[in-house]
């Protein structure tokens, strides 16, 4: 699929002001200049992004008094009490803690809610109150609260229920709760409907009556801040609360939230205390993963698959047990498993992969305007990463349905421009269930409705899909070589963390001599060697192995990318992962 290359507009004259000012490389000087920032607020992105860590570019002095102030420290963190209902979810649980009546958080089993569970379990722990945890099987129960659960809650004897990362929806599982005599504090960040549960408390900064300064904490940043609050009504010292920022940074990143304001203090310190984490879990899937770098890139590439690939194969208590336990033969031993269920789930997703594009090819379905199949025996945990993949790859609204006898299950993916939410609400009459928003969503049906559902699915894309929506890449900044060395890349490490609105930065690099050209990894990627006169550039083509019958030794490509510092037998060369590429005109 040819993607469109968008490259920003540059001001030289700003990128030259700031490169100046800031004593800053030009390479990251046109980054921020891209970002359309007036003197204050650069001034303000800069310090919040920690350009005073970097030791060969020291802070101007003009800006030493703004750093001490705008850098993100432990200060920077808002009141806890600014949540909405935050103050009657303390006075609960003091109340609940002074009765000693049973308490249990119900997570989820993505990273997000296991790190949720965790941070309030391990304080409760530390404060000598053994609380219980209850974690939802995603094949069998699926997402959020569910009747049966509460039930169980309640012959336990569970008097006071705290949901981590879901619960806003979850109306009439409050109201059995309630019922079974269970009080529930609700803390969530997802969008709340026109009704909220009658709960005790509903920490959610969605909330129309919200007045908190920040609505885009992940489920862990709220759980978190809960913590914060029971510090301050305790009157215990606020490191009781800050010493988990190592999991809520991890469960931050993994849940794609837009890494600004708040989250931004979680991600920033959270890193520096996962460097040194006293989780022997997380310490032990860090080493598992392979990265010996930490940073942004090895949270969501080497730890969170492994905590997510749990829930899709069924087993999240691991996940949750991994981050509880104390003992360093048990971290090593589950830590083991996570890696084993990340494996297992990547051979599922190969093999549904690969049976989905023979389905297409074999019934000609991308010559629709979206794809729609489904299988008997497909894994449901795991079609949504094979749906993103055929979205991606065809550059086409997906849904794969998993088969499975009288009722079927699937999962869906879009682009931009196609509401897929819209989509499911137009064609609903042939659905039992369905949710999520205008990129993804989950539903149900009856196997027998598949046909129907399909066939109202691809008449109403016909209307909406259309010729001009192809994907579009945006390029940051065209590089030269005197642009790129070693220290400059490693420079924009200044913007770290990476993610959700601050994306790494993408260049564009022009008329570049293929030296040699290989697939790796079964053919899965693409692996060259470029020159630019005497300069060697490695690359790495991460699922762009197709690519290498159509380029040969000396073609002269622009490649596009993020730049990156490869380090291997103490010597470092500059690297370039490749986003896409094309021969040079």
């Amino acid at each position: 699929m040819n993607k469109k290359w968008e490259i920003r507009e540059q001001d030289n004259e700003l990128t030259e002001e700031i490169a100046k000012k800031y004593n800053l490389s030009e390479i990251t000087a046109k980054i921020l200049a891209s970002k359309n920032l007036n003197d204050k607020e650069l001034e303000k992105y800069l310090n919040e992004n920690g350009i005073g860590t970097v030791k060969h570019y020291p802070i101007p002095m003009h800006l030493q008094e703004a750093y001490k102030d705008l850098n993100p420290t432990r200060a920077d963190f808002y009141n806890p009490f600014l949540m909405p209902d935050m103050n009657l979810a303390i006075e609960r649980i003091m109340e609940a803690i002074k009765n000693k009546e049973r308490i249990v958080v119900y997570g989820d089993y993505d990273a997000d809610g296991i790190t949720s569970t965790t941070i309030l379990k391990r304080f409760f722990k530390d404060r000598g109150i053994d609380i219980g945890t209850y974690i939802p099987n995603r094949l069998d129960e699926g997402y959020g609260l569910n009747q049966e659960a509460i039930r169980h809650i309640a012959e336990e004897g569970y008097k006071l229920m705290i949901t981590v990362d879901c619960g806003i929806t979850a109306i009439e599982e409050v109201k059995l709760a309630k019922e079974l005599g269970i009080d529930t504090i609700i803390t969530d960040h997802h969008e709340t409907l026109d009704e909220i549960p009658d709960a005790i408390a509903v920490i959610d900064c969605k909330r129309k009556d919200n007045t908190y300064p920040f609505n885009q904490l992940a489920g862990c940043g709220v759980a978190f801040k809960l913590t914060q609050a029971l510090c301050i009504e305790m009157k215990l010292n606020e490191n009781e609360a800050l010493k988990y920022l190592d999991i809520a940074c991890v469960g931050t990143i993994s849940d794609i939230v837009p890494l600004v304001d708040e989250n931004r203090v979680i991600a920033k310190l959270g890193l520096k205390l996962v460097k040194q984490t006293k989780n022997l879990g997380l310490r032990s899937i860090l080493q598992q993963s392979g990265y010996r770098k930490i940073d942004s890139n090895s949270i969501s590439f080497g730890v969170s698959p492994r905590i997510n690939a749990c829930g899709r194969m069924g087993h999240q208590e691991d996940a949750l047990e991994l981050f509880l336990t104390d003992d360093p033969i048990e971290a090593r031993r589950l830590s083991q498993k996570l890696e084993d269920f990340n494996k297992l789930r990547q051979e599922t997703e190969k093999n549904i992969y690969q049976e989905a594009l023979e389905l297409i090819e074999k019934n000609k379905e991308d010559n629709n305007p979206c794809i729609v199949i489904g299988k008997e025996g497909w894994h449901h945990g795991v079609i949504g990463i094979v749906s993103s993949k055929i979205t991606e790859k065809y550059y086409k609204p997906s849904i794969l349905i998993c088969f499975e006898g009288e009722d079927s299950k699937g999962s869906g993916r879009s682009i931009q421009g196609f509401d897929l939410h819209e989509a499911a609400v137009k064609c609903s009459k042939h659905l039992k269930a369905y949710g999520g928003h205008s990129m993804a969503i989950g539903l149900s049906l009856k196997t027998n409705e598949f046909e129907d559902f399909k066939q109202e699915f691809e008449e109403y894309s016909k209307d909406k899909i259309t010729a001009d929506m192809v994907p579009e890449l945006i390029i940051d900044e065209v590089v030269e070589k005197k642009d790129i060395s070693i220290n400059s890349v490693e420079e924009l490490n200044v913007l770290e963390p990476f993610g959700e609105a601050n994306n790494m930065p993408v260049f564009l690099y022009k008329g570049l001599k293929v030296l040699s050209i290989r697939s790796l990894s079964e053919g899965k990627h693409l692996k060259l060697t470029l020159q630019d006169d005497n300069v060697l550039i490695d690359t790495i083509g991460f699922n762009l192995g197709d690519l290498v019958d159509k380029y040969q030794i000396g073609d002269k490509l622009d490649v596009v990318g993020n730049l990156e510092v490869n380090e291997f037998n103490n010597i470092k060369r500059i690297q370039i992962n490749i986003k896409d590429v094309m021969k040079s005109i």
